[in-house]
């Protein structure tokens, strides 16, 4: 669907999850429910607040996706990807909300990774950017050594490195 493997394995994954039978959903019904009756405060018992104030922990169940989602980012990645579900598109936007915004998505999806491939916000925490993935480091771009297997510290570290060389 993307010919990015990543993505299309996420792609996969969600739509099975989606596609449950009707013993899948009633075993799901039950579990909520049970889980429902279990009276207990989220978190590690020494770091729970003496007020039992949840207002982190929404019912995710109940909101509405696209109105949760930056409406933008799911205009614009609906042009790239016109068969992936609303859903999915609304779980990145509020990761790539919370990191930099549909600008930048745009632009790792231009460099070459699409920003519902969860590797592009790791990637971006090692400290690569958009017009890194673009760089040869050997006979390789950096992003065919993060394709191969690469960690991308050691891209980050290779970068480092050549820019240091180049400059000297």
């Amino acid at each position: 669907m993307t010919h990015d493997p990543g993505v299309d394995e996420l792609i996969r994954q969600w739509s099975e999850e989606r596609a449950q039978t009707a013993e899948d959903v009633e075993i799901n019904r039950i579990a909520s429910e049970w889980l429902a009756d279990v009276p207990a405060t989220p978190g590690i018992p020494g770091q729970r607040s003496s007020d039992d104030s949840q207002d982190w922990a929404q019912d995710w169940s109940s909101l509405d996706i696209t109105d949760s989602s930056d409406a933008s980012y799911i205009a614009a990645m609906r042009k790239r990807l016109p068969g992936v579900p609303d859903e999915l598109l609304a779980a990145a936007a509020r990761w790539w909300r919370m990191v930099g915004g549909v600008a930048e998505a745009e632009e790792w999806w231009d460099a070459g990774l699409s920003p519902l491939d969860q590797r592009a916000l790791e990637y971006r925490a090692a400290g690569l950017s958009p017009s890194d993935l673009s760089v040869h480091l050997g006979p390789y771009t950096v992003l065919e050594h993060l394709r191969r297997g690469s960690a991308a510290a050691w891209c980050v570290a290779r970068l480092a490195r050549a820019r240091r060389d180049a400059a000297s």
